[in-house]
């Protein structure tokens, strides 16, 4: 499964549309995230069910800015257009793997209500 290439203009879109969406935020100059691409593009060989993405944060700094990336690389792991996953640095193949099984297993009814729970308790204050 080849990987999609996101900017400010797919980002939102390609989220809402898919059911797990990973994203790799990477630079060329990045020995770490030169060390994750393979990782990462094997990992879509092994998860077609999953949307694997990438975002150049050279060519797109608008978009890196916005979410706040300042290490490469970062993962950004969403469920039904929930951000729940987001750390820094390279991860094996193995925990990868496991990752996206965890990320598959959240329930998104669960999230929903979650996400509407924090909307209210924020609308009180």
């Amino acid at each position: 499964m080849a990987t999609v290439a996101l900017n400010e203009e797919n980002f939102a879109s390609t989220i809402d549309a898919n059911d797990v969406v990973l994203i790799d935020f990477w630079a060329g100059w990045c020995n770490p995230c030169m060390r994750f691409g393979p990782i990462y593009e094997a990992a879509s060989e092994r998860h077609p069910e999953v949307t694997f993405a990438k975002v150049d944060t050279e060519d797109q700094q608008d978009l890196a800015g916005a979410l706040e990336i300042t290490s490469i690389p970062t993962l950004m792991a969403f469920r039904s257009g929930y951000l729940v996953f987001r750390q820094s640095g390279l991860l094996p193949g193995s925990a990868l793997d496991d990752l996206i099984g965890q990320v598959q297993a959240i329930d998104p009814a669960e999230l929903a209500k979650q996400a509407a729970a924090q909307k209210q308790a924020e609308a009180e204050v």
